[in-house]
C-alpha cells in the first residue's frame, strides 16, 4: 500500500512519525484497524471530495485533516490507508464536499463506526460525538446461542438504563449493562428465557425540544428511538466509558446471559435517524448522502412515515446493503440471537413510500444466510397508517408484535361485548392472521414500553401525560383500560381486589395462550407511571424500576413466576401449529375444545363475557399426521375467564381417562393460592366451580394415582 503513498508529517503522535497515506480498500466499509495502520472507507454518491479529520481522543480538536487520494476512489467509495496511526489515541469523522456541502463543513460520523465517543455521560448536552476505531479482540471463551425455539421463548423487554437505575437496584453501577448484568439471577428466578433491549446502539438523549412543566427544565428522549450510531453500543449505559469499554462490556453481558440460558433480542430502529427533518443537525447520512439514505419527495422534502421527520429509504440498494451488514456485525461480532424492528412496515415500503408486494430488504434479512439463526421481530405498523399485522411480508421467516392480541385481551377482560370470538381466535394463536405461518409467527403481549403499565391498565381509563411537556396531548387515547371504580391511587379495598385479579388475568391469559408471550419488565412488580402512557421523556424514579416494589408486591411476582413455568411444563401450550378441533382415533379429546358454563356448549353471543377452552395432547403434535402413534403421556389443560361482574358457575368437561383436574391458578384466590408450583396443583374434589367476578381458573389434568393435597383450600372450599 505504500509505493505510491504521499507522505504528512505527524503532529499528533509524540514521537513525530511520519504518516505514509495511500489508496485503500473499498470493502469493509468504515474504519479497520489493521497491524501497521487504520483502512478507512466511505461510500457517497453525490461528494465531489472528503476528507479524513483526524481528532484529539481526549479533547475532541481536529488534529489533521488528509485528503481522499483520487487513486482510492472506487466507483462511489472513497478509501485511503494511513499508515502509522495509533488508533488508540485518535478519534475521527469526515469532511465532505459536494453539490451542497462547500468545505469548511461539519466533520461528519462515519456511517459504519463500531463506537461513538463525545458522550460518555448521559444526558450530556455539551459534548461532541465523533467516531472510534476499535479492534474486535473480544474473546468469548467458547460462547454459543442459546438457540432456543421459538415456540419456547419467554420474552422480557426491559429498558437497559431504567432497569438498575433506581437506588433500591442494588447494583454496583445502575443504569449499566453491567448492572443489568448482577440482575441475571433474578431473570432466571422469574423464568424468562429471553430479554429484548429497548435501543441500545448510540442515540442522543438529549435532543428533545420540551421542557418539564414542574422544572422548566430540558426533558430527555430516553427510550433511544433516535439512532445516531447504528453499529455502536450506547457509550453511556457502560460502567466503563473508556476507550472500547461499551463495546467490551455489552459483549460481557451478552456471553453471561448465554451462560444462564438467556437469548439477547435487540430492538432496531432502521427506520429513520436522529438527523430529524430539514430543521434537525447534519451529522452524517443528510451530509453524505442525502438522497441515498432518505425518502425524498419531488420537492426534495422528506417523506415522514416515522413520525420522527425522516425515512430511511430501506429498499434503495445502498440502504438495504447498510442495514445488512449492521444486523450482520451485531450477529457476529456481538452474538446478540435476534432484532425487534421498530416500525418495520416502512421497510416494507419503496423510495416513493408506497408498499412493495415483494420489498427487497425483507426478504434479504430473512434469507440471508448469516442471519438464520436470528429471530426477527416485526414491529408491523407504521406512523403512516400502514398496518400490516398479519400479512407483513414473512418469507417464512418473520415474526409479529401481535397488536390484536394486545387489544383483545384488554377488551374482553374490560368488558367489552362482543369479544368472546376474537378471544379464543387469539389464544389458539391467531390462525385468522397467520394461517399457514403457525403460532410462533404471533408475539403475544398485552403491555410493552409503549403503553400503560400493567399496574397502569388497571388503574387508570385516561392517561396522565402532562409531565412530557406537551400539555397532555401526547400518547394514544385507545388505551382500552378500566380503573375499577376509581382513577389513580386508592386504599378502597374493593378497587384494589379487581386490579390485582384484572392484573393476574392477563397475565395468566398471555401465558397460556399459543404463540410466544412478552412480558413488561417491572410488570411482575406492580411498577406504575403515574397513568403516563408516553414516558420516553422521563429519566426518573417515576420510570426507574423501583426494585423495593419486589418484596411489596412478592405475591405477584411468584404468581408469574409460576405461570411461566407451568407454560414451560406443558408442551401443549406452545404448540406450533394452531390447534384443530378434530378429535384424533384413540384420543380422549381434540386438541382445542370450547366450553361455556356447561361442557361443549360456548356461548357465542355478542353478550356473552365468559369463554373455557380445553387444551389436549394425546401425545402427537403433527397436524398432517392425525395417524400418528402416541409418544407421550396425554397433557390436559382447561380453562375458564369469566370478564362479567357476577360470578358463575362453570362446570368443566371430565378429565381424560386415569386422571383427575388440578387447580394450577384462580386468579380471584389469595396468595399463595393464586398460582401453585408445577407438580403441587391441590386436586378439584367437585364436578364444577365457582368462577368468581372478573377472573380465570386454569386447570390441569393429573394421574389420579398423583400426591394430592387436600388440605388446600380448593379441595374444600370452592363447591
Amino acid at each position: 500500500m505504500t509505493a505510491a503513498a504521499t507522505t504528512f508529517a505527524s503532529i499528533l503522535d509524540p514521537r513525530h512519525v511520519e504518516l505514509e497515506v495511500s489508496a485503500g480498500r473499498p470493502l469493509p466499509l468504515g474504519a479497520t484497524v489493521l497491524p501497521d495502520g487504520v483502512n478507512f472507507a466511505v461510500s457517497s454518491a453525490t461528494a465531489r471530495r472528503i476528507w479524513l479529520v483526524l481528532l484529539d481522543r481526549i479533547t475532541g480538536e481536529p488534529l489533521i485533516e488528509i485528503p481522499f487520494p483520487d487513486s482510492g476512489r472506487v466507483g462511489n467509495v472513497f478509501t485511503v490507508f494511513v499508515c502509522g496511526i495509533d488508533s488508540e489515541s485518535v478519534d475521527y469523522g469526515y469532511r465532505v464536499q459536494s453539490a451542497t456541502i462547500q468545505p469548511p463543513g461539519p466533520v461528519l460520523l462515519d456511517p459504519y463506526a463500531k463506537l461513538l465517543a463525545g458522550r460518555e455521560t448521559w444526558g450530556d448536552r455539551a459534548g461532541v460525538y465523533r467516531a472510534r476505531p476499535i479492534v474486535d479482540d473480544f474473546e468469548w471463551d467458547g460462547d454459543r446461542r442459546p438457540g432456543i425455539p421459538r415456540e419456547d421463548m419467554v420474552i422480557y423487554e426491559l429498558h437497559v438504563r431504567g432497569f438498575t437505575k433506581h437506588p433500591t437496584s442494588g447494583v454496583a453501577v445502575p443504569g449499566t449493562y453491567s448492572g443489568l448484568r448482577e440482575k441475571i439471577s433474578y431473570l432466571r428466578r422469574l423464568g424468562v428465557n429471553c430479554v429484548e433491549l429497548m435501543p441500545i446502539t448510540e442515540y442522543n438523549e438529549t435532543d428533545n425540544t420540551h421542557v418539564s412543566p414542574d422544572t422548566g427544565r430540558p426533558l430527555h428522549n430516553t427510550w433511544g428511538y433516535n439512532p445516531i450510531g447504528f453499529f455502536a453500543p450506547k457509550t453511556s449505559y457502560a460502567a466503563d466509558t473508556a476507550g472500547d469499554g461499551a463495546v467490551r462490556e455489552f459483549k460481557e453481558l451478552v456471553k453471561a446471559l448465554h451462560q444462564a440460558g438467556i437469548e439477547v433480542i435487540l430492538d432496531v430502529v432502521l427506520n429513520h435517524t436522529g438527523e430529524g427533518d430539514h430543521r434537525g443537525p447534519t451529522l452524517s447520512f443528510r451530509g453524505l448522502d442525502n438522497s441515498t439514505y432518505y425518502m425524498l419527495t419531488r420537492e426534495g422534502c422528506y417523506y415522514n412515515f416515522s413520525g420522527t421527520g425522516n425515512t430511511l429509504s430501506c429498499n434503495h440498494p445502498v440502504v438495504r446493503k447498510f442495514i445488512r451488514d449492521c444486523l450482520r456485525y451485531w450477529a457476529i461480532e456481538f452474538h446478540v440471537d435476534g432484532f425487534r424492528f421498530d416500525l418495520a412496515s416502512i421497510m416494507s415500503r419503496g423510495a416513493d413510500g408506497v408498499p412493495l408486494d415483494n420489498p427487497p430488504v425483507l426478504e434479504a434479512l430473512a434469507l440471508d444466510p448469516v442471519l438464520a439463526d436470528c429471530k426477527l421481530i416485526a414491529e408491523a405498523w407504521d406512523a403512516a397508517g400502514l398496518y400490516q399485522v398479519g400479512s407483513f411480508p414473512s418469507y417464512g421467516r418473520w415474526m409479529e408484535w401481535n397488536g390484536r392480541y394486545r387489544d383483545t385481551i384488554r377488551q374482553f377482560l374490560v368488558g367489552r361485548e362482543g369479544m368472546v370470538g376474537d378471544l379464543a381466535t387469539r389464544l389458539v394463536g391467531s390462525p385468522d392472521l397467520y394461517n399457514g405461518r403457525g403460532t410462533i409467527a404471533s408475539v403475544n403481549y398485552v403491555t410493552c414500553h409503549d403503553g400503560f403499565t400493567l399496574a397502569d391498565w388497571t388503574s387508570y381509563n385516561d392517561k396522565h401525560n402532562e409531565a412530557n411537556g406537551e400539555g397532555g396531548r401526547d400518547g394514544t387515547d385507545a388505551n382500552d383500560s378500566w380503573n375499577c371504580g376509581w382513577e389513580g391511587p386508592t386504599d378502597d379495598a374493593d378497587v384494589l381486589r379487581l386490579r390485582r385479579r384484572q392484573a393476574r388475568n392477563a397475565i395468566l391469559l398471555m401465558l397460556v395462550s399459543h404463540g410466544v408471550p412478552m412480558l413488561l419488565a417491572g410488570d411482575e412488580l406492580g411498577r406504575t407511571q403515574g397513568g403516563n402512557n408516553n414516558a420516553y421523556p422521563l429519566d426518573s424514579e417515576l420510570t426507574w424500576l423501583d426494585w423495593s416494589l419486589a418484596e411489596r408486591h412478592a405475591d405477584l411476582v411468584d404468581f408469574v413466576r409460576r405461570c411461566i413455568a407451568f407454560r414451560h411444563a406443558h408442551r401443549l401450550l406452545r404448540r406450533s401449529w394452531h390447534p384443530h378441533g378434530l378429535r384424533v382415533a384413540g384420543a380422549a379429546y381434540p386438541p382445542v375444545s370450547w366450553h361455556g358454563p356447561e361442557p361443549w356448549q360456548p356461548d357465542w353471543s355478542p353478550q356473552s363475557q365468559l369463554l373455557a377452552v380445553l387444551l389436549h395432547d394425546s401425545g402427537g403434535d403433527l397436524p398432517d399426521d392425525l395417524s400418528r402413534d402416541v409418544l407421550r403421556v396425554p397433557d390436559s389443560v382447561y380453562l375458564a375467564v369469566n370478564a362479567a361482574a357476577e360470578p358463575r358457575q362453570v362446570r368443566p368437561p371430565a378429565a381424560s381417562p386415569g386422571t383427575r383436574w388440578h387447580v394450577f391458578a384462580d386468579t380471584a384466590a389469595d396468595a399463595p393460592h393464586d398460582a401453585y408450583d408445577v407438580g403441587l396443583e391441590p386436586p378439584l374434589t367437585t364436578t364444577s366451580l365457582l368462577l368468581q367476578d372478573h377472573s380465570a381458573v386454569v386447570l390441569v389434568a393429573q394421574p389420579v394415582d398423583a400426591r394430592t393435597r387436600e388440605d388446600e383450600p380448593w379441595a374444600s372450599t370452592h363447591i
